[in-house]
Protein backbone atom coordinates (compact mmCIF):
# COMPACT_ATOMS: atom_id res chain seq x y z
CA UNK A 1 0.00 0.00 0.00
CA UNK A 2 1.54 3.29 -1.13
CA UNK A 3 2.18 6.20 1.19
CA UNK A 4 -0.78 8.65 1.12
CA UNK A 5 0.17 11.57 -1.10
CA UNK A 6 -1.05 14.24 1.36
CA UNK A 7 1.29 13.04 4.11
CA UNK A 8 4.62 14.79 3.63
CA UNK A 9 7.50 13.80 5.93
CA UNK A 10 9.72 16.57 7.26
CA UNK A 11 12.66 14.20 7.01
CA UNK A 12 13.33 10.86 5.39
CA UNK A 13 16.06 8.46 6.43
CA UNK A 14 17.24 5.27 4.82
CA UNK A 15 14.26 3.41 6.28
CA UNK A 16 12.16 5.79 8.41
CA UNK A 17 9.98 8.76 7.55
CA UNK A 18 9.55 11.51 10.13
CA UNK A 19 6.44 13.69 10.52
CA UNK A 20 6.21 16.75 12.75
CA UNK A 21 3.07 16.72 14.93
CA UNK A 22 3.92 19.79 16.97
CA UNK A 23 4.72 18.54 20.46
CA UNK A 24 5.59 15.09 19.16
CA UNK A 25 7.05 13.32 16.13
CA UNK A 26 5.55 10.49 14.12
CA UNK A 27 8.17 7.91 13.22
CA UNK A 28 7.07 5.58 10.40
CA UNK A 29 9.13 2.53 9.42
CA UNK A 30 8.98 1.74 5.72
CA UNK A 31 9.82 -1.57 4.05
CA UNK A 32 12.92 -0.01 2.49
CA UNK A 33 16.21 -1.75 3.15
CA UNK A 34 19.72 -0.34 3.08
CA UNK A 35 23.08 -2.06 2.93
CA UNK A 36 26.51 -0.46 3.09
CA UNK A 37 24.65 2.83 3.69
CA UNK A 38 22.86 2.65 0.33
CA UNK A 39 19.08 2.23 -0.01
CA UNK A 40 18.28 -0.73 -2.25
CA UNK A 41 15.70 -0.50 -5.05
CA UNK A 42 13.36 -3.19 -3.70
CA UNK A 43 11.31 -3.23 -0.50
CA UNK A 44 11.21 -6.16 1.94
CA UNK A 45 7.61 -7.20 2.73
CA UNK A 46 6.55 -6.60 6.38
CA UNK A 47 9.97 -5.22 7.30
CA UNK A 48 8.60 -1.92 8.65
CA UNK A 49 6.18 -3.73 10.95
CA UNK A 50 8.88 -6.07 12.23
CA UNK A 51 11.19 -3.15 13.02
CA UNK A 52 8.44 -1.27 14.84
CA UNK A 53 7.11 -4.23 16.81
CA UNK A 54 10.58 -5.35 17.86
CA UNK A 55 11.47 -1.83 18.98
CA UNK A 56 8.24 -1.66 20.99
CA UNK A 57 9.09 -4.99 22.62
CA UNK A 58 12.57 -3.85 23.60
CA UNK A 59 11.39 -0.44 24.83
CA UNK A 60 9.04 -2.30 27.15
CA UNK A 61 11.64 -4.80 28.34
CA UNK A 62 14.36 -2.21 28.89
CA UNK A 63 12.13 0.57 30.23
CA UNK A 64 13.43 0.25 33.77
CA UNK A 65 17.02 0.55 32.60
CA UNK A 66 16.98 3.71 30.50
CA UNK A 67 14.29 6.26 29.51
CA UNK A 68 13.06 6.18 25.92
CA UNK A 69 11.11 8.50 23.64
CA UNK A 70 7.99 6.35 23.07
CA UNK A 71 4.59 7.94 23.66
CA UNK A 72 2.19 5.59 21.86
CA UNK A 73 1.80 3.09 19.03
CA UNK A 74 -2.02 3.28 19.06
CA UNK A 75 -3.75 4.79 16.04
CA UNK A 76 -6.36 6.27 18.38
CA UNK A 77 -3.71 8.63 19.77
CA UNK A 78 -2.98 10.20 16.39
CA UNK A 79 -4.48 13.45 15.05
CA UNK A 80 -7.39 12.92 12.65
CA UNK A 81 -5.38 13.77 9.54
CA UNK A 82 -3.17 10.80 10.34
CA UNK A 83 -5.60 8.39 11.97
CA UNK A 84 -7.73 8.39 8.81
CA UNK A 85 -4.77 6.64 7.18
CA UNK A 86 -4.80 3.90 9.81
CA UNK A 87 -4.61 1.10 7.24
CA UNK A 88 -1.27 2.45 6.07
CA UNK A 89 0.14 3.41 9.47
CA UNK A 90 -1.07 0.62 11.74
CA UNK A 91 1.76 -1.58 13.00
CA UNK A 92 4.58 0.51 11.55
CA UNK A 93 4.54 3.80 13.47
CA UNK A 94 5.57 5.19 16.83
CA UNK A 95 4.43 8.49 18.29
CA UNK A 96 7.49 9.80 20.11
CA UNK A 97 8.76 12.74 22.11
CA UNK A 98 10.98 15.25 20.36
CA UNK A 99 14.64 15.00 21.26
CA UNK A 100 17.83 16.88 20.58
CA UNK A 101 19.65 14.05 18.85
CA UNK A 102 23.29 13.44 19.69
CA UNK A 103 25.21 13.30 16.37
CA UNK A 104 26.84 9.94 17.09
CA UNK A 105 25.86 6.29 16.90
CA UNK A 106 26.67 4.12 19.90
CA UNK A 107 27.93 0.81 18.53
CA UNK A 108 28.79 -2.12 20.76
CA UNK A 109 30.41 -5.35 19.67
CA UNK A 110 30.20 -8.55 21.68
CA UNK A 111 31.62 -10.75 18.93
CA UNK A 112 34.26 -10.28 16.24
CA UNK A 113 32.36 -9.99 12.96
CA UNK A 114 31.92 -7.90 9.85
CA UNK A 115 34.19 -4.87 9.53
CA UNK A 116 35.53 -5.59 13.02
CA UNK A 117 36.86 -8.97 11.93
CA UNK A 118 38.36 -7.48 8.75
CA UNK A 119 40.28 -4.88 10.73
CA UNK A 120 41.37 -7.39 13.37
CA UNK A 121 42.67 -9.72 10.66
CA UNK A 122 44.97 -7.03 9.30
CA UNK A 123 45.78 -4.87 12.33
CA UNK A 124 44.87 -6.83 15.46
CA UNK A 125 42.39 -4.15 16.49
CA UNK A 126 38.77 -3.05 16.14
CA UNK A 127 38.27 0.65 15.44
CA UNK A 128 41.93 1.04 16.45
CA UNK A 129 41.25 -0.56 19.85
CA UNK A 130 43.90 -3.31 20.32
CA UNK A 131 42.56 -6.79 21.02
CA UNK A 132 44.30 -9.96 22.23
CA UNK A 133 46.05 -12.16 19.69
CA UNK A 134 44.57 -15.41 18.46
CA UNK A 135 40.90 -14.45 18.26
CA UNK A 136 38.72 -16.19 15.68
CA UNK A 137 36.17 -14.81 13.27
CA UNK A 138 32.80 -14.58 15.07
CA UNK A 139 34.57 -15.24 18.36
CA UNK A 140 33.04 -13.87 21.55
CA UNK A 141 34.96 -10.94 23.01
CA UNK A 142 35.89 -11.20 26.67
CA UNK A 143 34.22 -7.83 27.25
CA UNK A 144 31.97 -5.97 24.79
CA UNK A 145 33.80 -3.23 22.89
CA UNK A 146 32.23 0.23 22.53
CA UNK A 147 33.02 1.72 19.11
CA UNK A 148 31.11 4.94 18.34
CA UNK A 149 30.64 6.38 14.87
CA UNK A 150 29.39 9.51 13.22
CA UNK A 151 25.83 9.66 11.88
CA UNK A 152 25.89 9.81 8.09
CA UNK A 153 23.40 11.45 5.76
CA UNK A 154 21.49 9.20 3.32
CA UNK A 155 23.90 7.93 0.67
CA UNK A 156 26.97 8.63 2.79
CA UNK A 157 28.95 6.31 5.03
CA UNK A 158 29.12 6.36 8.81
CA UNK A 159 32.69 6.84 10.03
CA UNK A 160 34.13 5.11 13.06
CA UNK A 161 35.54 7.53 15.60
CA UNK A 162 37.48 7.11 18.81
CA UNK A 163 35.84 7.49 22.19
CA UNK A 164 37.96 10.62 22.65
CA UNK A 165 36.57 12.09 19.41
CA UNK A 166 33.05 11.29 20.59
CA UNK A 167 33.76 13.12 23.86
CA UNK A 168 34.85 16.17 21.87
CA UNK A 169 31.56 16.09 19.92
CA UNK A 170 29.06 15.58 22.77
CA UNK A 171 31.14 16.43 25.85
CA UNK A 172 33.01 14.14 28.24
CA UNK A 173 30.13 13.67 30.71
CA UNK A 174 27.56 12.80 28.03
CA UNK A 175 30.03 10.50 26.23
CA UNK A 176 30.62 8.52 29.42
CA UNK A 177 26.89 8.32 30.13
CA UNK A 178 26.04 7.12 26.61
CA UNK A 179 28.82 4.54 26.71
CA UNK A 180 27.65 3.19 30.07
CA UNK A 181 24.02 3.10 28.94
CA UNK A 182 25.01 1.29 25.75
CA UNK A 183 26.90 -1.39 27.67
CA UNK A 184 24.04 -1.84 30.17
CA UNK A 185 21.35 -2.09 27.47
CA UNK A 186 23.37 -4.55 25.40
CA UNK A 187 24.17 -6.70 28.42
CA UNK A 188 20.53 -7.03 29.46
CA UNK A 189 19.28 -7.50 25.90
CA UNK A 190 21.72 -10.24 25.04
CA UNK A 191 20.78 -12.13 28.21
CA UNK A 192 17.15 -12.11 27.11
CA UNK A 193 18.04 -13.02 23.54
CA UNK A 194 20.22 -15.90 24.74
CA UNK A 195 17.25 -17.29 26.67
CA UNK A 196 15.40 -17.34 23.33
CA UNK A 197 18.22 -19.03 21.40
CA UNK A 198 19.58 -15.86 19.79
CA UNK A 199 23.08 -14.38 19.95
CA UNK A 200 23.22 -10.60 19.56
CA UNK A 201 26.68 -10.26 18.05
CA UNK A 202 26.64 -6.48 17.86
CA UNK A 203 24.20 -3.60 17.71
CA UNK A 204 23.95 0.18 17.66
CA UNK A 205 21.85 2.66 19.60
CA UNK A 206 20.94 6.29 19.15
CA UNK A 207 20.30 8.74 21.94
CA UNK A 208 18.89 12.22 22.24
CA UNK A 209 18.31 14.71 25.02
CA UNK A 210 14.73 15.13 26.30
CA UNK A 211 14.14 17.53 29.20
CA UNK A 212 17.88 17.49 29.89
CA UNK A 213 18.03 13.68 30.14
CA UNK A 214 19.94 11.38 27.72
CA UNK A 215 17.19 9.20 26.25
CA UNK A 216 17.10 6.12 24.02
CA UNK A 217 15.51 6.96 20.64
CA UNK A 218 14.81 5.61 17.16
CA UNK A 219 14.82 1.83 16.66
CA UNK A 220 16.20 -0.63 19.18
CA UNK A 221 17.77 -4.06 18.66
CA UNK A 222 16.20 -4.83 15.30
CA UNK A 223 17.56 -6.82 12.35
CA UNK A 224 18.50 -3.48 10.77
CA UNK A 225 20.63 -2.30 13.67
CA UNK A 226 21.99 -5.61 14.95
CA UNK A 227 23.52 -8.94 14.01
CA UNK A 228 21.36 -11.81 15.28
CA UNK A 229 22.77 -15.35 15.12
CA UNK A 230 21.05 -18.67 15.97
CA UNK A 231 22.78 -19.98 19.09
CA UNK A 232 22.32 -23.62 18.13
CA UNK A 233 24.30 -23.11 14.89
CA UNK A 234 27.06 -20.96 16.39
CA UNK A 235 30.54 -22.10 15.38
CA UNK A 236 33.40 -19.61 15.90
CA UNK A 237 36.01 -19.51 13.16
CA UNK A 238 33.74 -18.55 10.26
CA UNK A 239 30.87 -16.24 9.38
CA UNK A 240 27.57 -17.24 10.96
CA UNK A 241 24.06 -17.85 9.64
CA UNK A 242 22.03 -14.77 10.43
CA UNK A 243 18.53 -13.52 11.18
CA UNK A 244 19.27 -10.00 10.03
CA UNK A 245 20.13 -8.19 6.82
CA UNK A 246 23.54 -9.86 6.69
CA UNK A 247 21.70 -12.19 4.30
CA UNK A 248 21.34 -9.25 1.89
CA UNK A 249 24.90 -8.04 2.50
CA UNK A 250 26.27 -11.51 1.72
CA UNK A 251 24.38 -11.64 -1.58
CA UNK A 252 25.53 -8.15 -2.53
CA UNK A 253 29.15 -9.15 -1.86
CA UNK A 254 28.85 -11.77 -4.63
CA UNK A 255 27.80 -9.23 -7.27
CA UNK A 256 30.97 -7.17 -7.59
CA UNK A 257 29.02 -4.03 -6.64
CA UNK A 258 31.30 -1.15 -5.61
CA UNK A 259 28.95 -0.16 -2.73
CA UNK A 260 28.05 3.14 -4.35
CA UNK A 261 24.57 4.13 -5.58
CA UNK A 262 22.74 2.77 -7.41
CA UNK A 263 22.60 -0.65 -5.76
CA UNK A 264 21.82 -3.76 -7.81
CA UNK A 265 18.29 -5.18 -7.78
CA UNK A 266 17.65 -8.01 -5.38
CA UNK A 267 16.37 -11.32 -6.78
CA UNK A 268 12.88 -12.30 -5.65
CA UNK A 269 14.21 -15.27 -3.70
CA UNK A 270 16.52 -12.97 -1.69
CA UNK A 271 13.62 -10.58 -0.99
CA UNK A 272 11.36 -13.39 0.22
CA UNK A 273 14.08 -15.07 2.28
CA UNK A 274 15.01 -11.75 3.91
CA UNK A 275 11.40 -11.05 4.83
CA UNK A 276 11.16 -14.51 6.37
CA UNK A 277 14.38 -13.90 8.35
CA UNK A 278 13.03 -10.64 9.80
CA UNK A 279 9.77 -12.28 10.83
CA UNK A 280 11.61 -15.25 12.34
CA UNK A 281 13.80 -12.91 14.39
CA UNK A 282 10.71 -11.16 15.77
CA UNK A 283 9.00 -14.41 16.69
CA UNK A 284 12.03 -15.96 18.37
CA UNK A 285 12.96 -12.88 20.40
CA UNK A 286 9.45 -11.94 21.53
CA UNK A 287 7.86 -15.37 21.73
CA UNK A 288 4.86 -14.01 19.77
CA UNK A 289 3.53 -15.03 16.37
CA UNK A 290 3.94 -12.21 13.86
CA UNK A 291 0.51 -10.99 12.77
CA UNK A 292 0.58 -8.16 10.20
CA UNK A 293 -1.68 -5.22 11.10
CA UNK A 294 -1.29 -2.81 8.20
CA UNK A 295 -1.81 -3.26 4.50
CA UNK A 296 1.08 -3.86 2.13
Amino acid sequence: MAQPSELRPVAQGKVRDLYDLGDHLLLVASDRISAFDVVLPEAIPYKGEVLTKLSLFWFGLLGGLVPNHLVSADVADLPEEYSKHADWLRGRFMLVKKARVYPVECIIRGYLAGSGWKEYSSKGSVCDIPLPEGLKESGRLEAPVFTPSTKAEVGEHDENISYEAMAEIVGAEIAADLRDKTVAIYSQAREHAASRGIIIADTKFEFGEIDGVPTLIDEVLTPDSSRFWPADAYRPGASQPSFDKQFVRDWLETTGWDKRPPAPSLPQEVIEATSAKYIQAYELITGHVFEPEGRM
